[in-house]
């Protein structure tokens, strides 16, 4: 099967540290891929270089029918990162939401201002949104009204009415007090359960496992270990992987 993403030794650098050494990685469509990995290990660097908010030094990135290269001499034009862009959905650690719009503003601004959507037909999507997260009764709403749960579903409902091929999480949870977390894992397992293909920097080790077609361990801007999540959470292959697994949660190993 012909992968939805690909990418194909993609490397970055900030001045002359390597963030990214020569990455490749597939992901089918319908797959869902967590990736783990201590601190500085360059998880988020590698999502904002799959949806071109870091400019790689070297190496492609195919989403769909889309493909960037990018190398030290030409740098993709703008109509073609927008156009990547457009395919992906990215979901920050910090919601980045429009304080000064409502619920309803944020998740219309994208579709009526870049892909011009009727605002009619938006808002009704949004509304179709919003009751996919639990969150109908929001909608005029402001940001600073919202817990962070809620903030956070938000994000996820604006990411969703581009209508992206991928979505991107980066540590979705990281933000947020202990006792909200499992209403935004719970969104995201829906989506993985209705086949939206992923991809989800995360620090939840048991969510990671639960969700996850694959798991990645990264470590230097590199792939130490990729596999199932049973193979990989109890019976990793690389010794690395086994000190990661159980300093940082409760496995044996």
């Amino acid at each position: 099967m012909i992968p939805l993403l690909s990418i194909r030794n993609l490397t970055k650098k900030f001045g002359k540290q390597t963030i990214l050494h020569p990455f490749n990685l597939d992901l089918e469509q319908g797959k869902v891929l967590t990736i783990i990995g201590p601190s500085g290990s360059g998880k988020t660097t590698l999502l904002r270089c799959i949806n071109a908010l870091e400019i790689p030094e070297t190496g492609s990135v195919t989403l769909g029918d889309r493909e960037l290269q990018f190398n030290s001499k030409r740098k993709p034009s703008s109509t073609d990162l927008i156009a990547l862009r457009q395919k992906t959905g990215m979901v920050f650690q910090s919601f980045e939401l429009f304080p000064h719009l409502t619920v309803m503003q944020n998740i219309i601004e994208a579709p009526v201002v870049v892909k011009k959507t009727n605002k009619s037909e938006a808002i009704a999507k949004a509304e179709q949104l919003l009751m996919k997260v639990g969150l109908a009764d929001k909608a005029n709403f402001y940001p600073s009204e919202l817990s962070g749960g809620q903030k956070q579903r938000i994000a996820i409902a604006r990411a969703l009415a581009m209508d992206p091929q991928l979505l991107l999480f980066d540590e979705p949870t990281s933000a947020l007090d202990p006792e909200l977390v499992g209403e935004v894992l719970q969104v995201i397992k829906q989506l993985a359960a209705e086949g939206m293909t992923m991809v989800i920097v995360t620090h939840e080790m048991k969510f990671a496992e639960n969700v996850a077609d694959t798991v990645l361990f990264m470590e230097d801007g590199k792939i130490v270990e990729q596999g199932p999540p049973q193979q990989l959470f109890h019976e990793p292959l690389h010794p690395r992987t086994r000190i990661f697994v159980s300093r940082v949660n409760d496995y044996v190993i």
